[in-house]
């Protein structure tokens, strides 16, 4: 597999647009224990920034990914608990830049997560 079919490049630089290839390869059962549990869910996002910061991606950089992987989810994805069907719900009725802007807090509700365990 090249690099042009990962998110996240060697040289820091960010495809959005290959989100959805890359969620879609998180085998089924994993993609379902992780979204079974919004705990679950949060350790994932906060794996995958600690991942991104470790190798100097921003805030933004990692907001923006976050947007598509929100996108992808509320499209694709059933909420299986009553945090998922919340943020579906914000996320349907919010307009793109509000949509940015909770991409953003679920980049630093996940930050939070990993810091304070």
């Amino acid at each position: 597999m090249n690099e042009q079919n990962h998110v996240i490049h060697k040289d820091g630089q960010v495809s959005t647009d290959q989100v959805d290839n890359a969620i879609e390869k998180i085998a089924p059962e994993e993609r379902d224990h992780i979204l079974q549990n919004f705990d679950a869910f949060k350790e994932y996002l906060g794996k995958r920034i600690a991942m991104g910061e470790s190798i100097g991606l921003s805030e933004e950089q990692m907001a923006k990914i976050a947007q598509k992987v929100a996108d992808h989810l509320a499209t694709n994805e059933e909420p299986r608990n009553r945090e998922e069907k919340l943020l579906q719900e914000l996320w349907n009725v919010g307009k793109e830049e509000e949509r940015h802007m909770l991409a953003h807090m679920l980049v630093r509700l996940a930050q939070d997560t990993r810091t304070s365990h």
